[in-house]
């Protein structure tokens, strides 16, 4: 199977799950979602329109409009995402009827439906289309970041189905997002989150060399200087695993325990022997 197939398939699973994350948890327990999945709940809820039709004409019109914003391969993964996501929205409508009950528990598996399977999409390379389009165009006519602008688009959609689906099941739908969001960055990132580590030590060839011979890892030694004494120091700074912190402390505490150390999420690392960027 070659890479493009391969994206394509993962691209059409994760429609799977996300459609059946809205019409099997959210729809049922008249819950709402953010951007323009959130439009589309709320129209349902209002006229009774196919949540499928109107995201596929939703999504295609916002594509029209920002295509050029995304390289060709993202805008074709995209247009796939689309079709796809509203196929099955369509043709999972009838699961609305198998469940309604617990509104909590319906809220966090639709974060857990939707999250997972819009953070296959994005992995695979394509987009949602709906609130990542706008995001972008905020982006390049008002200078709004993204991630920004996506948040104010679903808060914005949020709050105008409270008028349809009441003031509770709004704030359910917000611990739904919330959940989603989390599991996008949980699926797209991996368990192989990498943190970044700067570590200012009395002792820093020590922490090197012991760095270097019990965790297989290298390190870059910066130049630096104390900016009240004047003094030069030497700074290590290493990228790691989140699950390499632990063995990292446990030598800078054998070491030199009056080490001052900082660490950071690394939002993104393209280099090879690390993560490939896409």
């Amino acid at each position: 199977m070659n890479k493009t197939t391969k994206e394509i398939l993962l691209i059409i699973i994760g429609s799977l799950i996300f459609a059946i994350g809205i019409n099997y948890f959210a729809i049922p327990n008249r819950l709402s979602e953010g951007g323009v999945i959130g439009i589309t709940v709320v129209a349902y809820y209002l006229f009774g329109w196919s949540p499928g039709l109107v995201n596929l004409v939703l999504n295609m019109a916002l594509l029209a409009v920002g295509y050029k914003l995304f390289d060709k391969r993202v805008t074709w993964y995209t247009v796939i995402a689309i079709v796809f996501s509203s196929l099955f929205l369509h043709f999972t409508a009838g699961l609305y009827d198998e469940l309604n009950g617990d509104t909590l528990l319906a809220a966090l598996f639709a974060g857990l439906f939707v999250g997972v399977g819009l953070g296959i999409i994005f992995r695979a390379g394509g987009t949602s289309g709906g609130s990542a389009i706008i995001a972008r165009l905020a982006n390049q006519y008002w200078g709004l970041g993204i991630g920004k602008a996506m948040l104010i688009i679903d808060i914005v959609v949020i709050l105008g189905s409270v008028f349809i689906i009441g003031q509770e099941k709004a704030m359910y739908t917000l611990v739904s997002v919330y959940i989603g969001a989390k599991l996008i960055d949980f699926v797209v990132e991996g368990v192989s989150e990498r943190i970044a580590v700067m570590i200012i030590s009395s002792k820093p060839q020590e922490v090197l060399d012991q760095v270097t011979n019990s965790m297989s890892r290298g390190l870059t030694v910066l130049d630096g200087r104390g900016g009240y004494t004047g003094e030069s120091k030497e700074v290590l700074y290493i990228v790691i695993n989140n699950q390499e912190i632990v063995k990292l402390k446990k030598i800078l505490e054998e070491v030199d325990s009056n080490a001052y150390v900082t660490v950071h999420n690394v939002q993104e690392l393209v280099r090879s022997g690390y993560k490939s960027g896409k």
